[in-house]
């Protein structure tokens, strides 16, 4: 005779009773301790970076030359310093040689470093392990040593670039002066900026190279498409953002060149190798006006800003039509 047992009745769910509101806990020293880590590095930043942009902004503002230096008695003059920039032939002249020296470098610079990433792609493991070495110990060569390398190639009676072409029998190249000439001392600037930056700008588009999947490729081969249609079809959207990035950081790296340019000819001959970084080096320290080199300076971030401000207006359009 089976027994059916009752199940217990269950009890009613009684709501735990709220703690009363009582004062904010206190931080302990675990949530302290990581802004506690990251407070030098925040402290060293705002001290090598901010502090000097926020001096330089209030130099522009003054009117601040050697005497102002020493004595410290500079007085407030307003936007006078950027009037007399602006009303300046020199100063647009120097700008428009700047955006020609930057919109030279940067076409040259993306379109080798293409061509060297496509390259390197097709390369078997040992010559791309040799051709990776080679952009790498280029990359890794310091600016200075880098530009008194070409000084030595250039030089007008010991150089091996006029002995080679005297050679081959360019007599006209005996004894030339390459840096005493603008558009030559120009061009070998633009060779020493372009060969600095090459190897970054291809070891950072052939990474990009290598996520793309192969089977898009055989896909596309399968298809017909010739070489050109997979790079402009296949290739090219796949690696455009990383290559957005690339073209703004050389933006950047051109626009702001100086070592090479004051090494070299100091943005002699005359004028001709003079863009806004020299303009207001050779403005604060050779006419000792750093008032004005000050607000060259400002007027240099604001237009670098202005095209990095253009370029990633057209990235974010081109992910949001993707």
């Amino acid at each position: 005779m089976s027994v059916v047992r009752e199940r217990p009745a269950r009890r009613p769910l009684v709501p735990s009773p709220r703690r009363p509101p009582g004062p904010a806990r206190r931080p302990t020293m675990s949530g302290v301790w990581p802004y506690l880590l990251i407070a030098p590095a925040v402290l060293g930043m705002l001290y090598l970076l901010v502090y000097p942009l926020a001096r330089a902004v209030l130099i522009s503002l003054q009117d601040f030359g050697l005497r102002q230096l020493i004595l410290g008695d500079a007085h407030f003059v307003g936007f006078a310093n950027y009037r007399t920039l602006l009303g300046d032939p020199r100063f647009w002249t120097v700008v428009r040689r700047t955006f020609l020296f930057m919109a030279v470098n940067v076409v040259l610079i993306m379109t080798l470093s293409t061509l060297v990433a496509l390259m390197i792609e097709r390369l078997g493991r040992r010559w791309r392990t040799a051709v990776l070495s080679a952009l790498v110990l280029t990359w890794a060569m310091p600016v200075v040593a880098a530009t008194t390398v070409f000084q030595w190639l250039f030089h007008s009676r010991f150089g091996i670039v006029n002995h080679t072409l005297t050679g081959l029998g360019f007599t006209s190249f005996e004894d030339y002066p390459w840096l005493a000439h603008g558009s030559a001392a120009f061009a070998i600037l633009v060779a020493l900026v372009v060969w600095q930056s090459v190897p970054f700008a291809a070891i950072t588009l052939y990474s990009a190279l290598t996520t793309v999947p192969s089977e898009l490729y055989e896909a596309a081969r399968l298809d017909g498409a010739s070489a050109f249609r997979v790079l402009r079809s296949v290739t090219l959207p796949l690696v455009r953002p990383l290559f957005m990035l690339v073209l703004s950081l050389e933006v950047i790296w051109t626009f702001r060149a100086f070592v090479q340019i004051w090494v070299m000819t100091r943005g002699g001959p005359g004028d001709a190798t003079t863009i806004l970084p020299v303009y207001a080096v050779q403005t604060a320290l050779a006419q000792q006006c750093y008032d004005l080199g000050s607000a060259a300076s400002m007027l240099t971030v604001l237009l670098m800003s202005g095209v990095l401000v253009l370029y990633f207006r057209q990235m974010f359009r081109q992910e949001a039509e993707l």
